[in-house]
């Protein structure tokens, strides 16, 4: 069940959550109640993504060499997709 609360923003801000919200089809609650989660989330969970996002980067030609049928595509520095080799 969720509680209702209400809250007071400028209007300058509103303008802009729910410009926000209609470019990634959603609403304003919604992109309010995903801030106030990201507002009490352990910042553990952060340390431990950045962990693993740091080994996953550390380790990728390894696994790549090791199951050369299951390498991932790339993106490259333009965030284009590239074939994997």
């Amino acid at each position: 069940m969720s509680k209702s609360v209400t809250i007071r923003v400028p209007e300058e801000l509103h303008a802009q959550l729910q410009e926000q919200a209609e470019a990634e089809g959603t609403t304003v609650t919604a992109l309010i109640t995903e801030a106030a989660r990201n507002a009490v989330r352990d910042p553990r969970l952060d340390r431990a993504a950045a962990v693993f996002r740091t080994f996953v980067a550390a380790n990728a030609d390894a696994f790549d060499a090791a199951f050369p049928d299951d390498t991932p595509a790339r993106l490259d520095a333009s965030g284009h997709q590239e074939r994997a080799a």
